[in-house]
């Protein structure tokens, strides 16, 4: 347990950002999951409109450090190629 009042103080800082960071990792897993199904469905339209609304949620969780920023591109980039294959 904490002792000093700074380490105390530094145990709810650490409580705060993990509860934001899941959230964000949450919202992240919702929306890359919805581009899943909807690329399952074959729907080239509602696949594209999924990854529309995924990269930003994606990128926006890049940039506060929740995920690696090559992570981040990397899954845009895969999910972007196989959304494109469904017309082929």
């Amino acid at each position: 347990m904490a002792n000093t009042t700074s380490a105390k103080k530094a145990t709810r800082k650490i409580a705060r950002r993990t509860a934001v960071n899941r959230n964000r990792k949450s919202r992240v897993r919702t929306y890359l999951r919805k581009v899943e199904e909807a690329i399952a469905t074959g729907d080239q339209a509602v696949a594209a409109a999924a990854l529309q609304a995924a990269e930003p949620e994606l990128m926006r969780a890049a940039q506060k450090g929740v995920v690696h920023k090559n992570t981040a591109s990397r899954k845009v980039s895969r999910l972007a190629a196989r959304v494109k294959a469904i017309s082929a």
